[in-house]
């Protein structure tokens, strides 16, 4: 009968709860995470610590308020939430009491998708991106935390707040702004937090105001990217160099705390003294040099050898090497110093005019030839060149190839010496006499000669002489008879007999007649006379001119 009763009082009970209410509990065991409360049915509702603020304080017997969400579930136990009966208890009190815009307290209590739920009495939604003044990467370390909140929206009906840590901090921010802007002076020392470091710069916190802190001005010396001297959380301390109130900027500089290195620059360094210094940066006309920290001097690319072609500075040096050179000149205004290493040795130049004097014989290895001549290697690093023009007296050498090849040993005369140029000039053909500065005593009018054919032409042939001296016989020379093809009659090598007609030594040109070697002196003066008049009107080539123009058609086919 008793059975029957207290079902019968149970069922009773059970119709009485309803889901969705507030009813009134007792705290009837504490355990370490969780708490059990009597609300009258079958069984107890246990309840996560998570939800109590005050979980330390609960007492058993104590008697608390919980929300009914569900009556039974399917281990016959009432479904309670202490947290909920709270929040819909305050959700009436929340609305009478705050506004959108007005500041409360809240403490963190979870996360979820965009930001964070925090309890303010009810369940209040705190976007991520309204956290802090740059959005956080990890919403972990917020959980648990108390802040001040400014309520930012309330929507009544669907009972939803949103909140924001980020406009209190950013007000709070405003007005320590304007005080330090009223405060800060141009020459004044502030210690920073680095905020953000870009490729120019890096941003500084102070206390409320941000600066700029320019890559220039970090350091007196040489920095590539401001993370090599800066690191974001890193405190520092800077002098403000700038303030633009209008626009709220203030620029900063680290390297204004220091002395610039530049302003005793000529007493440490004078015109002529030797440093020691270190390869900071190669550059395709030099190389710069560390001498303390903000001070540079650039080694020219010209000024690493006296006698050594050097193409690029890293056949000589590479970053990181340590270096002697001597101070060549200082320009304060453009921070600017000239270094040279070539200095620290004596100019093997000064000695050349006592070495090879003018006229003096010589003898070297062809190094290299060009269009105008051959570089001739006298002793390393000093070279003399042989122009085209002094290669021989009887042919012109429109290219040195004609003559000389890379290796070959030559002898020459020096002919001119110019050391502040770096400039010896030698010649081959001042080895011999010239033959044309004596030809009356080689050739005379009149005289029969015996020659080589060297080449043939459509108006002549051209004969080798002695002392590399070449002579024409002009087509009209050849015979009594007319001749229209002078290869019907010779050929290259053959050896003819010939009759000086012309001697034209201002043009260095030989005119010689095969038809006038048997004449009389009264038929060679009338001889001579006829081929003057065709000197006259027709350009009678050298036999070199005739040879220079075939090879350079044979180069242009």
């Amino acid at each position: 009968m008793t059975n029957v009763m207290d079902s019968l009082l149970d069922a009773n009970l059970l119709k009485q709860l309803k889901a969705n209410t507030i009813v009134k509990g007792t705290v009837s065991e504490i355990r370490s995470n969780e708490v059990a409360v009597d609300i009258g049915a079958k069984a107890e509702g246990i309840i996560p610590a998570s939800e109590f603020l005050n979980f330390d304080e609960l007492s058993v017997g104590e008697e608390i308020e919980v929300y009914v969400e569900r009556v039974e579930n399917v281990e016959g136990r009432p479904v309670l939430s202490y947290d909920k009966a709270q929040q819909q208890k305050n959700w009436e009190n929340i609305l009478e009491k705050c506004a959108e815009g007005e500041e409360i307290s809240g403490r963190v209590k979870g996360k979820v998708k965009g930001g964070l739920v925090v309890s303010i009495g009810v369940d209040a939604f705190l976007p991520a991106s309204q956290i802090d003044v740059q959005a956080p990467k990890n919403l972990d370390q917020y959980i648990g935390q108390t802040f001040d909140l400014k309520i930012v929206k309330i929507n009544k009906e669907r009972r939803n707040i949103v909140v924001s840590r980020r406009e209190l901090i950013e007000s709070q921010r405003q007005q320590k702004r304007q005080q330090i802007l009223s405060e800060v002076q141009v020459g004044s020392v502030r210690k920073g937090i680095v905020k953000n470091i870009t490729d120019y710069g890096a941003f500084i916190d102070l206390d409320g105001l941000d600066g700029l802190l320019h890559i220039t001005d970090m350091t007196w010396g040489r920095i590539s990217h401001p993370n090599e001297m800066l690191k974001v959380g890193e405190e520092v301390e800077v002098m403000v160099t700038e303030i633009d109130h209008d626009k709220e900027r203030v620029s900063l500089g680290i390297k204004q705390l220091h002395e610039n290195p530049w302003d005793q620059i000529e007493k440490r360094y004078p015109v002529g003294s030797k440093i020691h210094g270190k390869v900071v940066n190669l550059v395709p006309y030099g190389a710069f040099v560390e001498l303390e920290e903000g001070v540079e001097g650039l080694i020219h690319i010209t000024e690493f050898s006296w006698t050594k072609r050097i193409n690029k500075p890293s056949e000589v040096l590479r970053v990181g090497d340590e270096v002697d050179a001597v101070v060549l000149d200082i320009q304060k205004e453009e921070q600017k110093i000239s270094l040279g290493i070539r200095q620290l040795s004596e100019n093997p130049w000064d000695m050349v005019q006592h070495n090879y004097p003018v006229g003096a014989h010589v003898r070297g290895k062809v190094r290299n030839l060009t269009t105008y001549g051959a570089f001739i290697e006298l002793e390393e690093g000093i070279d003399g060149m042989i122009h085209v023009s002094d290669m021989s007296w009887t042919r012109k050498i429109n290219h040195p190839g004609e003559m000389l090849k890379k290796g070959d040993e030559v002898d020459a005369v020096v002919l001119e010496v110019e050391p502040s140029q770096q400039r010896i000039a030698l010649g081959i053909k001042q080895l011999s006499e010239d033959p044309w500065a004596r030809i009356e005593s080689i050739y005379k009018i009149g005289d029969v000669i015996s020659g080589k054919i060297a080449k043939i032409t459509s108006y002549g042939l051209f004969v080798e002489l002695k002392n590399d001296i070449d002579g024409l016989v002009h087509i009209s020379q050849i015979s009594e008879e007319h001749v229209d093809n002078l290869k019907d009659l010779y050929k290259v090598g053959d050896t003819v007999e010939a009759r000086v007609i012309k001697i034209d030594k201002d043009e260095r040109r030989l005119g010689l007649s095969v038809k006038a070697a048997a004449y009389d002196d009264s038929r060679l003066a009338e001889e001579i006379k006829n081929f003057d008049t065709i000197s006259a009107n027709q350009d009678l080539t050298s036999l070199g001119d005739l040879l220079d123009k075939a090879t350079q058609a044979k180069r242009s086919e």
